[in-house]
């Protein structure tokens, strides 16, 4: 492999079409991020969703072309939790758009999920003592398929795709392999959380982007003490219970290795440890040698880096980055930098300002239009919203928080 920031296939134009179907608690959040610095350093547009969907596209009703913000449009970037729906996202973005997910092994990530929406999902809320065991002894007893937010209690990977979570488990197999092949039709690569540094090898490859633009921080994470370690025993039964995700993962984390291979696997471990080098530089030059401290949300001064918490019973951490940076000498760092480390409900509005901002100064007249017609469509969602009370509502507690940047 050549020592070049770039593919070792030479030069070539950077993709600039993408569209991430973001996945729950799959390391997808920090894809985002990823996507987000991109657009903005690239001039490009990022749909967004319109306001009353909060920071998602009204997820987890399907997909459709009328969640977007039409201050965000024509886009060239989507990455906002949505339920995927082909037909819908071809309507919106350009036909060459490249499309990627991210996937997570179920037992791991349904762990994270039981945690995570213990307080929304009523399948996990009435476990007694919210024990992650009792409902795997006898799932049947707390899980109801039709009832709100029953998408995080099984199959969450398959909701997410446009599957059938609820396929009956003689018929599940079959289905996840004919699920499977129709999504490789369509995403040209499958990222797995696991294995994300070699994930993202193959991802600036096939986007033809230097290692600078997929460098990263981990973010939306748990405290250690709010992960349950798994028995092998829960492994396999959270892999039964969740047996269509469980195939497909297998499925595409074959199709990974495969690509790695082909790639060569002496070559991907050396652009790992480059892409680790590169990360390190940058986090020395953003922060001054090391990351700023890992906090839990309520010890967070500055509110634009403080992360969202679903529960009392989990605690996600943020960096914390002190309002008052500048005094002593310190100087703050750089707005990219900032943005590296800012949560998604945060950035997601931050965005949104910004694009409107620009939408206006370049169709004023067709702004105002809009703006009407997006009081009219804001309306009558949140008519069907009411009319529809089996819709699940998106945390818009998340949003509340969210201040500019202090300057």
């Amino acid at each position: 492999m050549a020592s070049s920031t770039r593919a070792s296939s030479g030069p070539s134009a950077k993709h600039t079409s993408v569209a991430f179907l973001k996945t729950h608690k799959t390391a997808s959040s920090t894809v985002q991020n990823i996507l987000f610095r991109f657009a903005e350093r690239n001039n490009l547009t990022v749909a967004l969703p319109i306001t009353t969907c909060d920071h998602q596209f009204c997820y987890p009703r399907p997909f459709s072309a009328h969640f977007v913000h039409p201050h965000t449009t024509p886009p060239d970037i989507i990455t906002s939790h949505l339920r995927f729906s082909r037909t819908e996202l071809r309507r919106l973005m350009p036909n060459s758009t490249i499309y990627i997910t991210i996937l997570r092994e179920p037992g791991a990530m349904f762990e994270s999920l039981f945690t995570y929406f213990n307080q929304y999902c009523l399948s996990f809320k009435r476990v007694p003592n919210g024990s992650l065991e009792t409902f795997l002894d006898h799932p049947w007893s707390y899980y109801r398929p039709e009832e709100k937010d029953s998408m995080y209690a099984r199959n969450t990977l398959t909701f997410d795709l446009g599957g059938d979570k609820d396929r009956p488990s003689s018929e599940a197999p079959a289905y996840a392999r004919r699920f499977a092949t129709e999504m490789e039709r369509v995403f040209s690569l499958v990222m797995i959380a696991e294995y994300f540094d070699e994930s993202l090898v193959l991802l600036r490859r096939l986007l033809s982007w230097d290692l600078n633009d997929v460098l990263y921080v981990s973010l939306n994470m748990r405290t250690p003490d709010s992960k349950s370690r798994l028995s092998s025993e829960n492994t396999a039964k959270i892999r039964a219970w969740n047996a269509i995700d469980s195939i497909l993962y297998d499925y595409f984390n074959a199709s990974l290795w495969r690509q790695l291979r082909e790639l060569g696997l002496s070559c991907v471990k050396r652009e790992v440890q480059l892409l680790r080098q590169f990360r390190d530089r940058l986090v020395h030059r953003c922060f001054g040698g090391h990351l700023p401290p890992l906090r839990s949300a309520a010890q967070i001064m500055n509110k634009e880096l403080r992360p969202w918490q679903p529960s009392a019973k989990v605690a996600i951490v943020g960096y914390d980055l002190p309002v008052n940076m500048t005094q002593k000498g310190r100087v703050p760092p750089p707005d990219e930098c900032l943005k590296m480390i800012m949560p998604e409900v945060q950035y997601t509005r931050l965005l949104l300002r910004s694009e409107s901002l620009r939408y206006r100064k370049r169709f004023p007249l067709r702004s105002s239009q809009q703006t009407s017609r997006t009081v009219g469509q804001a309306r009558a969602h949140k008519e069907s919203r009411s009319l529809n009370p089996r819709t699940s509502k998106t945390m818009s507690q998340s949003t509340k928080g969210a201040l500019r940047l202090s300057q």
